[in-house]
């Protein structure tokens, strides 16, 4: 059976302190977890009771192993998951300092790292091809071979080859220290941008992919490129999204934030899941933004990942539930 969600790219140990409001130089006791943001989001979406599947690469270490356990125990398939020799599994520590500031540190990325080094000939493009949604991030085209393996994988479903109910996913992720400029970044998010039907990312990302703006600019110009649709995250003013013929605004779904930075692969995971139910937008984006908020409020990105149960019940007690989604509750 094909895959609902199949996501490429950045896989780490997220490496969070129990010590909340500490400066990380201070921390004195440490969780680790599932990281990597295409990871969090084949995560996310199996949550929601999608069949989904990653392809990365680790270290060929401890921390390997344990990661491949973690997609297990997740419900991700790992089949598509193998480790490079001589590398070692990426670690990513954070400071937690709610609301606002969660500072990464990245450690065994530079120069290179193993997700990096997915070439073009290991890809089963047939499983790309027939997945329900493609994901990938702006992250895995920093460098090469991960490069050329993202484009031959975009190129095995050209926009006009898809079927009604599949998307390929661009996740504009922009991270600079994987860059040495934003317009090499912007070169590549324009040459992959033709085998995309939907991108998300936040205004600094979207200013990257294509130019500084008004958030509606913005989507529109996404949409210029033949994407069919834009969302653009606005932070404390929720999300935008726009296609050729709707523009809807949801607005943020309010909770105290204790970690911000799994929010976004919540997100994820939840367009994903709403995307592939054929809710119209309005009910997408609502579902989604509740995701990430639930994630927001919790320690920890992978393991946080919210129920369907558990989104529907945070709308619920918001008086946030649209038509479509009060069929779906529990």
């Amino acid at each position: 059976m094909p895959y609902d969600v199949l996501t490429m790219g950045r896989i780490s140990v997220d490496v969070y302190p129990q010590d909340i409001g500490v400066d990380l130089a201070d921390v004195t006791s440490f969780a680790k977890y599932l990281g990597g943001s295409p990871s969090n989001v084949a995560v996310a979406a199996a949550r929601h009771g999608r069949r989904t599947a990653v392809i990365t690469r680790t270290g060929s270490d401890p921390f390997g192993a344990y990661l491949r356990r973690e997609l297990q125990k997740f419900g991700v398939d790992d089949t598509m998951v193998s480790a490079v020799s001589g590398l070692q599994t990426p670690v990513t520590f954070c400071a937690i300092k709610p609301p606002e500031n969660f500072p990464l540190y990245f450690y065994g990325r530079f120069p290179t790292a193993p997700d990096l080094q997915i070439a073009s000939d290991e890809l089963n493009l047939a499983a790309v091809r027939d997945a329900g949604i493609f994901w990938s991030t702006v992250t895995g085209l920093c460098q090469d071979p991960s490069r050329s393996a993202h484009f031959t994988a975009h190129q095995a479903r050209p926009r006009n080859a898809l079927g009604p109910d599949q998307h390929t996913v661009l996740d504009l992720d922009y991270r600079p220290m994987f860059w040495a400029s934003e317009d090499e970044a912007r070169e590549q998010i324009a040459r992959i941008l033709p085998c995309v039907t939907v991108a998300v990312g936040n205004t600094k990302e979207c200013s990257v992919a294509v130019g500084e703006g008004t958030p509606d600019e913005q989507a529109d110009r996404l949409l210029e490129t033949g994407v069919r649709l834009a969302v653009v995250k606005l932070g404390p003013d929720g999300v935008l999204a726009k296609s050729a013929t709707e523009r809807v605004v949801s607005a943020p779904v309010p909770v105290e934030t204790v970690n911000g930075l799994g929010a976004g692969d919540a997100f994820g995971g939840a367009l994903c899941h709403g995307l592939l139910a054929g809710w119209n937008l309005a009910a997408v984006l609502e579902y989604a933004n509740a995701a990430g908020a639930l994630v927001a409020s919790r320690v920890s990105c992978a393991d946080a990942m919210p129920t369907p149960r558990e989104v529907i019940e945070l709308l619920a007690s918001r008086g946030r539930l649209v038509p479509e989604l009060l069929e779906t509750a529990p």
